[in-house]
């Protein structure tokens, strides 16, 4: 490999744990939190939550600069798109999946319902959105190193 493959190596990284972490999410934990009553499904969303975004903010803004950084290094411009669609996952985040999330972390785990089933139900579809959008990234930025 030439120095410069060497240095855009390791974004990739963090790239992979972001995208790894929603099919995690999507494959295992939600399906095992679906098996539980409409309480315990809420009190385990709820921490499960903001856990999930105190790590992956940071991980899709790193992702973001290191692809900006690849680009200067390699002046390809599929870093600055990989980059994009990886900080895209913010504004997604932020006017999609938000309102629903400050829905079901409004309501106290005891007094959950049906609805709030349904509604973490809807927030998986919204957040299969999202590892979407990790995958295409991840797919653009290997798409650059080759």
């Amino acid at each position: 490999m030439d120095e410069g493959h060497d240095r855009r190596v390791p974004g990739i990284d963090h790239r992979r744990r972001i995208h790894g972490r929603g099919g995690l999410r999507q494959r295992r934990e939600q399906p095992a939190r679906l098996q539980l009553d409409d309480r315990a499904l809420l009190a385990e969303w709820q921490p499960s939550y903001k856990r999930g975004f105190a790590m992956q903010a940071p991980l899709a803004i790193l992702a973001g600069i290191l692809g900006v950084a690849a680009f200067f290094v390699s002046y390809d411009w599929r870093w600055l798109l990989g980059a994009a669609v990886i900080v895209a996952n913010w504004p997604y985040t932020l006017l999609i999946i938000m309102p629903t999330n400050n829905n079901l972390m409004a309501i106290a785990p005891e007094a959950a319902g049906p609805a709030a089933r349904r509604t973490v139900e809807h927030w998986a579809a919204l957040d299969a959105g999202r590892s979407a959008l990790g995958a295409a990234a991840v797919l653009i930025f290997l798409w650059a190193l080759y």
